[in-house]
């Protein structure tokens, strides 16, 4: 294939994490090295802001400065800025090639979880459509970013293992400070997943690593029955030696009739994208064995701490992070289009690595990578070994974060 030459733009979308700077850091490099990339331009918040025209030379801030590079990649957040804009009619997507064309940007890397990868699919599928007119030459990319780790075709996605790794230290926290009274209590720790458990099946791991950990833990994948909950809950406080029960619960728990058990308290409000806006799944569950049981109980909501705390993240996601977005660089440079840059396990003794490559973003967008059943316990209350030992290598490593003189993190911003 011939070679392209031009400039490329790359943006971030979805809900920010920890290392999707991490994977921007990857395309900037992998640009700054490219040869047939000459200007590699950011997006202001996505593609909303791409529609708009109001992109920055990128080049400008990290041309002949890998300290900048560096710094860019522990910081949290999307330094970009984000959205949740739906792509949805060819209008939009010409106003996006009115920019292309402008700028003389030839490359198009999206870094995002699910809604991002539709929007890389539609591009891809608008040029195609076309590809009989005289259309402009595009090469589309998707690179993944969600702490949910539920893109299909990917062994696991940049942020899931920081989230992974702020959960567990953030549960083994509340464990000892529940273990220093003697009266009978129960802590529920709501964490995120709409449709999957992976983030909460991650609070199993300060039980595997340090000895203790919440002794049940409740996943999208099953259904939730009330009454057996709270059966489980009196069974622990009843019969167990110690006083206190902490309980990891998913967000996005559903009862037998597919509706989210805290329901009723939710505003009824969705993104552009039809997703509900989830709240309140711990406090109902709270106010339910108060009611019910009788103990004492309250319940903790981690929210976005879990896709910011960069002073906890992983130095494998990081590192990986970086990784996959160079490759997307050199796919592209190589002809790639309309494809997602995936991770691959490699099977060796002992040994966790992964390889870096590609696959359709069409057989990935809108679809929802659930925990696999052996991944679950057969009381749908639990996690298994098999899930354990899928995590553990995820969260490895510490980073060296660049710290000011009076304590705190330091941060890049544009």
């Amino acid at each position: 294939m011939a070679k392209l030459i031009g400039n490329a733009v790359v943006g971030q979308s979805g809900g920010p994490t920890c290392a999707i700077n991490a994977t921007l850091c990857g395309v900037i490099k992998g640009c700054l090295a490219c040869d047939s990339i000459e200007t590699v331009y950011g997006m202001r918040n996505g593609v909303e802001g791409l529609e708009k025209g109001d992109i920055i030379s990128l080049n400008h801030y990290f041309l002949n400065s890998p300290k900048t590079l560096n710094l860019l990649a522990t910081t949290p957040a999307a330094a970009l800025g984000s959205c949740r804009k739906k792509i949805s009619t060819d209008e939009q997507i010409e106003a996006l090639y009115k920019v292309f064309e402008q700028n003389n940007i030839r490359y198009f890397f999206y870094i995002g979880g699910n809604d991002s990868m539709d929007a890389v699919a539609k591009l891809t599928d608008y040029a195609n459509r076309n590809a009989d007119k005289d259309l402009w030459e595009m090469r589309f990319i998707g690179i993944p970013k969600t702490i949910d780790n539920d893109l299909v075709l990917t062994d696991h996605t940049p942020g899931f293992g920081s989230a992974a790794k702020y959960i567990a230290v953030t549960m083994q926290e509340i464990m000892r400070d529940c273990a220093v009274y003697t009266t009978k209590a129960v802590t529920i720790v709501e964490i995120m997943g709409r449709d999957a458990g992976w983030l909460t099946a991650s609070a199993a791991l300060c039980k595997e690593i340090s000895g203790t950990g919440p002794k049940l833990i409740y996943l999208p994948e099953c259904i939730f029955d009330q009454e057996k909950f709270l059966q489980d809950v009196k069974d622990i406080l009843e019969n167990d030696e110690e006083p206190y029960l902490v309980i990891a619960v998913s967000e996005g728990i559903k009862n037998a009739d597919k509706e989210y058990v805290a329901s009723a308290a939710m505003s009824g409000a969705e993104d552009s994208f039809g997703h509900k806006y989830l709240a309140g799944t711990g406090k109902y569950l709270e106010n339910l064995i108060r009611d019910r049981i009788g103990c004492k109980v309250r319940s903790v909501e981690l929210n976005i701490l879990q896709r910011c705390a960069s002073h906890l993240a992983s130095k494998t996601d990081i590192e990986e992070s970086i990784r996959v977005g160079e490759a997307a660089v050199r796919h592209a440079a190589a002809g790639e289009t309309g494809k997602m840059a995936a991770f691959r396990r490699v099977k060796s003794a002992g040994n966790y690595t992964v390889d870096v490559f590609m696959e359709d973003v069409t057989e990935i967008a809108n679809k929802i990578k659930k925990m696999p059943k052996n991944f679950i316990n057969e009381t749908g209350t639990y996690v298994t070994e098999k899930c354990i030992d899928y995590m553990l290598p995820l969260i490895k490593g510490q980073l060296e974060i660049p710290y000011d003189d009076d304590g705190l993190p330091v941060h890049f911003e544009f």
